[in-house]
């Protein structure tokens, strides 16, 4: 019988001011309706998200494999677009699977043609290294010559 009345209660807390010390008929009919409303349409989650409250959404999943290992810039472009996707690493092959809604499969065409776009530009543009170029202006500045000779009205090494 406990049990039976423990799992049927519900615990409601609400929030008032100072002048609104009493709880009226009003005021916890107000509160049931809130929490019923919020019972029937749970929270929908969007952007990344577990595969669990993906599936719970009810559409149909799909998924992708992807094999690059940057996946926060994949994650950045698929926010711009706002999909709904989960990310599942395989670890057996070092793979990543993609889910997401099956009805937001254009988005995500989209998602991946700007996302392989910028994987492709990133690694055609080879930018000299740091290094390299530290070590070069070094070279040119030891084959300078400075002219010692002095200027008599400023006083300093003329170059």
């Amino acid at each position: 019988m406990q049990d039976e009345v423990r799992e049927k209660s519900v615990a409601l807390t609400i929030k008032v001011g100072k002048m609104g010390g009493r709880l009226t008929a009003g005021l916890l009919k107000w509160a049931i309706q809130k929490y019923l409303a919020q019972a029937r349409n749970p929270q929908i989650h969007h952007g990344k998200q577990t595969v669990k409250q993906l599936v719970s959404q009810g559409a149909g999943v799909q998924n992708i494999e992807i094999t690059d290992k940057n996946i926060k810039s994949f994650e950045r472009v698929a926010r711009k677009y706002g999909v709904d996707f989960a990310l599942k690493k395989d670890p057996a092959q070092g793979k990543y699977l993609v889910f997401f809604k099956a009805r937001d499969a254009d988005a995500l065409n989209a998602a991946f043609a700007e996302y392989a776009g910028k994987s492709l530009n990133r690694s055609a543009q080879k930018k000299p290294s740091l290094l390299g170029q530290l070590s070069h202006f070094k070279e040119i500045a030891k084959n300078l010559t400075r002219d010692t000779a002095k200027n008599r009205e400023k006083g300093g090494v003329e170059l």
